[in-house]
């Protein structure tokens, strides 16, 4: 209809149907062409959207990637980093010997050379007893002057033809005869006959019996069925004793004991310097500790089931010390004594490990500072003087102090998390605890290591792998009354054997 009238329109205005025609056709190819770019649009359109809608899902799939990426990059990233948590710890265990922690010598890894903090050097000289050392060797004047105080029992043997010139050698032994003594108990004058408790039984073990049984048991590398074997064999099989002997006569040489013990304790309490430490046990199968007191002539041991400041509140002896307590930075055992000195042996093993695992030089310098003190300290001691001079100590104290302030610096640099932390507190400790490191600097009375009381301590450790645990805390209380008075009666070089007879037969062994 529009072209009709476009032609009627033009043929009015004198258009010849010629050129109506041609601008008809074009007309046509014109609308013709116009709708096919709209088709072709629609398509493209249709198609783009198509497109759109892929890279919308494709965007989608791709977003959801990348969530599960980030979440396992960040799942990877926290299990690498606690894998290098954990190689560095186990690194720091592995490394761990004597010469950096408390582990001992035993346990160390073969090739491992001596510790070299205390500045031993090899001297050159031959092994065995030097020129000048008093042997222990018994010489025949020895032997005669037993033999004439009654210590030795006098025999005599010939060998060869007798009468002619002669030399003479001393054999020294023993000899284990089973003796059995018959006591007999009158009646007195109203016809009644008295038995002491002790010999109820019509058949009882003497003290010298009991005093072996009781010395072995405190050196801790026989268990008490082995006591009884050990015991029963050099008698030849004549005494038949049990384990429950064994056991009894230690629990009768305990309670005979209360006198010496109590003594012992009035001694270390007289003390101005007690060293204390603690190791493990095993009782019933639980974990238990076994805490000494120690001094230069005396030392006794308390069994504890926990070694935390509840348990040591229950320790008598402990809450009535007024003195210094020298012992291995036990902070629980700031709440008692007087005052305070702390190992430096122990400290000199952390500043060791903190210089293998850290690689920075402070402590290794505070390592040899520590040494230099104690050095000084000896030389001083030797040529008889009682202090260190003031303006020595402050040096000593102000190298101190900047080695601290050099160690802060070089932690702020220190890789690896836990060796940075584990020097932050150190240094902490070496600031916080500065007074009682350094008191054997300004008290000559102040051993510079904690060692007696850790050497004391190895009996217990001896009888936790020789003989086992002990099956109830009385047990083990028993094992620590009979080591006490063993152990300080061989730091007063009293005859050992002679006072544990004594102690049977009712003698106190400590005066």
């Amino acid at each position: 209809m529009g072209g009709e009238r476009f032609m009627n329109e033009n043929i009015e205005h004198g258009m010849s149907g010629q050129q109506i025609q041609d601008v008809m056709e074009r007309f046509a190819k014109l609308e013709k062409s116009l709708r096919d770019e709209l088709a072709n649009a629609d398509a493209q359109i249709i198609a783009l959207k198509t497109e759109v809608k892929n890279l919308n899902q494709k965007i989608n799939e791709l977003t959801l990637e990348n969530i599960v990426l980030r979440t396992e990059n960040q799942r990877l990233t926290t299990e690498n980093r606690r894998l290098t948590d954990e190689n560095e710890r186990m690194k720091r265990t592995l490394n761990n010997n004597s010469t950096n922690s408390s582990q001992p010598p035993s346990s160390d890894q073969k090739g491992k050379s001596a510790n070299t903090y205390n500045t031993r050097e090899k001297t050159g000289k031959k092994r065995g007893g030097q020129k000048g050392h008093k042997g222990t060797t018994l010489t025949r004047k020895t032997v005669e002057e037993k033999i004439e105080n009654g210590e030795f029992q006098y025999k005599r043997e010939d060998r060869g033809n007798p009468g002619g010139d002669y030399v003479s050698r001393y054999v020294i032994d023993l000899q284990v005869i089973p003796t059995a003594t018959e006591l007999r108990f009158f009646a007195d004058e109203t016809g009644k006959i008295t038995l002491p408790e002790e010999y109820r039984s019509e058949v009882v073990y003497g003290p010298f019996v009991k005093a072996m049984a009781v010395a072995l048991y405190a050196d801790g590398v026989m268990s008490n069925d082995r006591i009884r074997d050990f015991i029963n064999a050099i008698s030849g099989g004549a005494l038949g004793l049990s384990t429950g002997s064994v056991y009894g006569f230690c629990s009768s040489f305990a309670a005979k004991c209360a006198g010496s013990l109590r003594r012992i304790k009035d001694e270390i309490l007289g003390a101005s310097v007690v060293g204390t430490d603690a190791t493990t046990m095993t009782t019933n199968g639980v974990q238990t500790y076994i805490r000494n007191f120690s001094i230069e002539d005396a030392v006794i041991y308390i069994s504890l089931m926990s070694k935390n400041l509840k348990a040591m509140e229950g320790i008598e002896l402990l809450t009535k010390i007024t003195s210094i307590l020298m012992h291995d930075h036990e902070t629980a055992l700031y709440h008692f004594g007087g005052d305070h000195a702390e190992c430096i042996e122990h400290l000199i093993r952390y500043l060791i490990k903190n210089t293998q695992e850290s690689k920075n030089l402070w402590s290794d310098d505070l390592v040899k500072l520590l040494v230099s003190m104690n050095t000084e300290r000896n030389r001083l001691k030797e040529i008889g003087e009682k202090s260190m001079p003031d303006e020595t100590i402050a040096d000593f104290e102000a190298f101190y102090d900047e080695l601290i302030t050099r160690g802060r610096a070089q932690n702020a640099a220190t890789k690896g998390a836990h060796a940075k932390n584990e020097e932050k507190t150190l240094l902490n400790r070496l600031v916080k605890f500065k007074r009682n490191h350094l008191l054997f600097l300004h008290n000559f009375h102040v051993p510079f290591t904690n060692n007696q009381s850790e050497r004391d301590l190895r009996k217990g450790k001896n009888r936790q792998k020789m003989a086992g645990g002990f099956r109830e805390p009385s047990g083990s209380q028993m094992y620590c009354d009979i080591l006490s008075v063993i152990e300080t009666c061989k730091r007063k070089k009293m005859a050992i054997f002679a006072n544990l007879v004594n102690i049977f037969n009712g003698v106190p062994a400590i005066f």
